[in-house]
């Protein structure tokens, strides 16, 4: 089969997480680095090679009338349950997938590639890389499954994955706190995505992508209308699997984890938030689309979900202090833009738009936000803090990287002709053709992303210029400065390509075409948040510290997160810890082990008291035995009396 070399993607990182996880003490930290590096780049070589050639190649059966078809390349059968409910492993190429396997593939070597330099001469080098090679794996597994069981197993190794990447620090109490929040948080989703995927086999009698997809009104059928709380049991089912999906991609109120996993290194924030992880959410999604638009009340859900997180994560922003935190906050305001995109998607409308623009965005989305977590790297590996407070003025040390930064900024902004105008152009235009409300919405959080990454830009870059001592920021070494080179150019044309004739949906081609309207007025918006940022912090001013002082209780509120932490905090150690929890376990303690205790201890007490009828003594058995003859015959002549 001309697609049967895929597996290789797959085989190539386990292969190296192996080598380096198990063989990389006995390996120089160099020779680890550049070798986990050499086999990122060949397996981006034959990912690029199975995407070109499934987009652009005229296999025998790959083009039916003209639209290219979802392929099953490779297929065995694991684990048999019934006749129908079987569970396969395999590899599954459609549009999204060849997308997903560039996206992934790009961004994962630019982050081996950099940590190089970023990463030279930390402790624990090779374990690190072994991790990305976990991590990559992973993610690549994900996006090829052919069903969604198969999907689910390589979601937790997601999770493992990144369990040990945020926690690399091991000896930080922060990395480690951070590493088990993330854990814990997507455990919980990943259970409702869990009990999602039984209810909707059982109905189903099916795992499989294609069979479930492919005909998605027969398989909603098949529940026979079966409902719960006045809900259909399938829409219960798409609920609680959008669940898992919410916790990997950090929706409200799941969203916690996300900025506390900044402790991690800096490229593993960039591989998190740009190319794995916290997209897996809108790939599950965009997987199971054809399901969810068979359901508009959960698509309901959905868009207020993803249009809620974008104006929570948009307005903590706006605040924030550590630069990896104000990056950490616009991916989960982003991500939630891809999320509203798909949940405006509606049979009765042009149901390219939403599920192209979802997809088109987190194409473009990946560059850029690659291109600013490096960076942020790259200024971080500079001046040694995360804190814009110690940055200033760092555009003439650091002319590359102010430059990328800057072409960043003005993608992730949306002004044209970078890629973020193209692909969330899109967006707002589902957003509109849904309802004026949402398109508005989504529109004015592209204005306050606007605001906000400007705001950093000038701090980071023009502001004041603090006092760096003999210390002189300087520009980062070439092996951290080629992928930020790399990203910026794609992150300046990936905006051009002609997106909805590749990644389509219900094999229609959408051809994309700016609504000038809803363009001109976004172009307008961002421009206004530029110009906002520009005037308080382009030069050292007071203006925003009177603006501080007057909403402060606002300013504080979102500067902590709108308490969300401590809230959770409240929730799970006063309510459920001290009187569910804590009340349980006393009785548990008191009255069950209480009951149970005394019982042991009578018995053992009257068999203490007791042991002396068996010393092994025969003149003492004699003797009972004497005793007991004398208190029957007594006991006999007392009831003849």
């Amino acid at each position: 089969m001309e697609f049967s070399y895929t597996i290789l993607v797959l085989i190539i990182p386990v292969v190296m997480f192996l080598l380096l996880g198990i063989g990389g003490k006995w390996m120089s930290k160099q020779f680890a680095g550049v070798l986990g590096t050499l086999a990122m780049g060949v397996t981006t070589i034959i990912a690029y090679s199975i995407a070109l050639t499934y987009f652009f190649g005229t296999t025998q059966g790959q083009i039916v009338d003209g639209v290219r078809q979802q392929l099953q390349v490779l297929d065995f059968t694991w684990l048999q349950f019934t006749d129908n409910l079987v569970i396969k492993l395999g590899v599954l190429l459609d549009p999204i997938t060849a997308m997903m396997l560039i996206v992934i593939s790009t961004v994962s070597f630019m982050v081996h590639l950099y940590s190089l330099g970023y990463m030279h001469g930390e402790k624990g080098f090779q374990r690190y890389y072994a991790f990305l090679s976990l991590f990559t794996f992973s993610m690549l597994g994900l996006v090829v499954a052919t069903n969604i069981f198969q999907m689910y197993i390589f979601w937790e190794l997601v999770g493992v994955s990144s369990y040990l990447l945020i926690g690399f620090y091991y000896t930080k109490p922060a990395a480690v706190a951070a590493s088990k929040k993330a854990f814990i948080v997507t455990r919980f989703a990943d259970l409702g995505f869990l009990i999602g995927i039984l209810i909707l086999s059982f109905y189903s009698n099916t795992f499989n992508f294609l069979d479930l997809t492919t005909n998605p009104g027969a398989v909603v059928a098949t529940a026979g209308g079966a409902t719960f709380m006045g809900c259909s049991v399938m829409a219960w089912a798409l609920i609680l699997i959008f669940m898992g999906g919410a916790g990997k991609s950090a929706m409200f109120p799941l969203h916690i984890w996300l900025p506390d996993a900044m402790e991690g290194p800096t490229p593993v924030s960039a591989l998190i938030h740009a190319a794995t992880m916290v997209v897996a959410g809108v790939y599950l999604v965009a997987r199971l689309f054809p399901l969810y638009a068979q359901e508009p009340g959960v698509l309901e859900i959905i868009t207020v979900v993803g249009a809620i997180t974008a104006l929570y994560a948009a307005i903590v922003a706006c605040v924030q202090s550590d630069i990896k935190r104000v990056l950490a906050f616009s991916t989960i305001s982003q991500i939630a833009f891809m999320i509203t995109a798909l949940g405006v998607a509606r049979p009765e409308l042009h149901e390219g738009v939403g599920y192209m623009a979802s997809m088109f965005h987190l194409f473009t989305h990946a560059m850029f936000k690659a291109l600013l977590f490096l960076g942020a790297g790259a200024i971080i590996h500079a001046v040694h803090s995360n804190e814009v407070d110690a940055m200033g003025g760092l555009r003439k040390y650091m002319p590359i990287c102010h430059i990328t930064f800057l072409i960043g900024c003005l993608a992730i902004a949306g002004i044209p002709p970078f890629a973020g105008f193209f692909s969330k152009d899109e967006i707002l235009v589902a957003a509109f053709e849904n309802s004026p409300l949402w398109g508005t919405w989504l529109t004015v959080v592209a204005g306050m992303t606007a605001f906000y990454m400007f705001r950093v830009y000038y701090l980071i870059f023009w502001w004041n210029n603090p006092d760096f001592g003999e210390h002189k920021p300087h520009e980062a070494p070439a092996v951290m400065t080629i992928p930020l080179i790399f990203l910026a150019a794609v992150s300046c044309v990936a905006g051009l390509i002609p997106f909805g004739e590749f990644v389509t949906w219900n094999r229609e081609v959408y051809h994309i075409h700016l609504n000038y309207t809803v363009a001109g007025t976004s172009v307008v918006v961002a421009l206004i948040g530029i110009a906002l940022a520009t005037v308080l912090y382009r030069k050292e001013n007071s203006i925003p510290e009177k603006m501080q002082n007057a909403v402060r209780g606002l300013w504080t509120a979102a500067y902590h997160r709108f308490y969300m932490d401590e809230l959770y905090q409240f929730i799970t150690h006063k309510i459920i810890f001290a009187r569910i929890c804590k009340p349980i376990a006393w009785f548990d303690r008191h009255i069950i082990d209480g009951t149970m205790d005394m019982f042991a201890n009578v018995t053992n007490k009257v068999s203490v008291a007791i042991r002396g009828l068996q010393s092994g003594s025969i003149q003492a058995y004699i003797l009972v035995y004497f005793v007991g003859v004398l208190l029957i015959a007594l006991i006999t002549w007392l009831c003849l009396i």
